[in-house]
């Protein structure tokens, strides 16, 4: 019997250059691998159809995200009214395959009684009230109107999430993220289930390399405030080579780079240039100050680069902390970096580092779990013996 699923994505997840499509991509490419007949509903943010999906998915539609005015309640958050759309609706009421949201911003559905008996899964790609709250707590009192923002949506979304905490079940990317859905927000379904990813194997280069590398989506203000941070507390008082690279930087973030003269800012670079980057690099230089999930770059620099040094926030939920050197203070990034600028990555730290990361290799597994959790109908403590697996 043929297997089909609806698939609602925030974003169109393609191309694969940022993390918040990673995983969406690797998941809808296995589930295709599996024989499942996948129909994808993309929110276009800007992106554009892409072809390339359509391989994959039996069905492929794009919706409108909406902005301004017309997302502005006063209960719904503005990333889940943004993505509300009648026709989405009422296609996925034709027929009665199980649907999968990919993350809190595609739930505007949940409150629609029309799907109350239907099979729905939700996955979370954060806490997202939390996740703002952080992002209202590190956004300079110089943007005002963004910290006011950060601060409302953070209210509405602690609000959203318990009324919908029992009305799907939740697909958490750690345990800690489960365990907040548990025990405040008094999820019922709840359920661990690692990003899968695309990465075949640890493909660290062994040696010393020539620069320090900061990279992600440099138009995530968070981000932003990582690299500004990186040049006026760390390299500037270090003459090492240092590269930021990613995705549309700011002219703010071009003029503070301008002020470094051993620093240098690559805006936009393909994915192979990227990736080239992250393998060259003497050290992946990744602090962060929001918790998130999972962190995809931290991910990134393991697979492909040689020493990466973190700040707890970046390891907090990871298991990955062993994989890193991690410093606590500006001081301490600091020393660590001086130490390892003319230290080579070795084989030990290399095998450490394959049998760290194996576990994020089991594709086949991870897709195995996940349809389970779809096809079968599985109670809150199977749910549980699934986490174990």
């Amino acid at each position: 019997m043929e297997k089909h699923l609806h698939i609602v994505s925030s974003d169109i997840p393609f191309p694969v250059d940022y993390g918040g499509v990673i995983d969406v991509f690797c998941t809808i490419k296995n589930l295709h691998n599996a024989g499942v007949k996948v129909h994808l509903h993309c929110f276009d943010d800007g992106r554009g159809p892409q072809p390339e999906l359509a391989q994959y998915c039996t069905e492929l539609h794009y919706y409108q995200k909406l902005t301004g005015h017309k997302c502005i309640t006063p209960k719904l958050p503005y990333i889940v009214a943004s993505r509300s759309c009648n026709q989405l609706r009422e296609r996925l009421l034709k027929d009665d395959h199980p649907i999968l949201l990919q993350g809190i911003h595609c739930t505007y559905l949940l409150n629609d009684e029309r799907f109350d008996n239907r099979k729905i899964l939700v996955r979370l790609m954060n806490v997202e009230h939390e996740y703002y709250e952080q992002l209202c707590k590190t956004t300079t009192v110089l943007q005002p109107l963004k910290k006011i923002y950060y601060h409302h949506e953070s209210r509405l979304l602690k609000s959203y999430e318990k009324t919908i905490a029992d009305k799907a079940v939740f697909l958490a990317l750690s345990e800690q993220d489960a365990a907040v859905y548990r025990q405040k927000l008094h999820a019922k379904n709840v359920v661990t289930v690692p990003p899968i990813l695309p990465y075949t194997a640890v493909e660290s280069e062994t040696g010393i390399g020539c620069f320090c590398l900061y990279h992600g989506n440099l138009s995530v203000e968070e981000n932003e405030e990582a690299a500004i941070w990186l040049l006026n507390n760390i390299f500037n008082k270090i003459d090492v080579p240092f590269i930021i690279a990613g995705k549309n930087p700011t002219a703010r973030l071009q003029r503070e780079v301008n002020l470094h003269g051993h620093a240098c800012l690559v805006s936009n670079p393909p994915q192979e240039q990227m990736y080239d980057l992250i393998r060259k690099a003497q050290i992946n230089v990744l602090p962060s100050f929001c918790r998130k999930s999972r962190s995809v770059k931290l991910l990134n620099a393991l697979f492909s680069g040689r020493h990466c040094v973190v700040n707890p926030t970046m390891v907090a939920t990871s298991s990955l902390e062993t994989a890193c050197h991690v410093a606590t203070t500006a001081e301490a990034f600091q020393s660590i970096i001086i130490q390892l600028y003319h230290q080579p990555f070795d084989e030990h730290e290399l095998l450490l580092r394959k049998e760290i990361l194996a576990p994020f290799l089991n594709h086949g597994q991870l897709t195995k779990q996940l349809t389970s959790l779809i096809w079968n109908n599985t109670n809150s403590d199977e749910l549980h013996e699934l986490q174990k697996q």
